[in-house]
């Protein structure tokens, strides 16, 4: 339970500097008030859409996801990000592009986080690859 818990806060975390990266990045995805407490909201819906609501997309789209050898997950990542515009108003992403390009963003950092992770964790116990 308290792994979970610190993989949740990683991830709120790198959620919160995706969205920062993104909103400075693209004109089209807007955090209303450039407050870190927008920034950290803001990411905290979309870990709470992304460990609650993802799974059940990714079961239901699983077919799609299939056919085009993941990259229907692309597409749910982008959906994941234009969950949390609506549900935070101080987020704004205006397109549909936007979401799936800050998906990507979040996605890349997200991947780059774990591999580092990985790494630190597999020299902390001796194992070698």
């Amino acid at each position: 339970m308290k792994q979970q818990f610190k993989q949740f806060l990683l991830r709120w975390a790198v959620c919160s500097f995706g969205l920062w990266i993104s909103s400075g990045l693209f004109s089209t995805v807007e955090l209303k008030g450039r407050d870190a407490s927008v920034v950290v909201f803001g990411g905290l819906v979309l870990a709470l859409a992304n460990a609650v609501i993802k799974p059940l997309v990714i079961v239901l789209s699983l077919p799609a996801i299939m056919l085009s050898l993941g990259l229907f997950t692309v597409i749910i990542n982008g959906l994941m990000v234009a969950l949390a515009s609506w549900l935070y108003s101080p987020l704004e992403v205006e397109t549909f592009g936007a979401a799936v390009l800050t998906g990507v963003i979040i996605g890349l950092l997200n991947f780059i986080i774990t591999k580092l992770l990985e790494g630190r964790s597999l020299r902390t116990y001796g194992k070698h690859i």
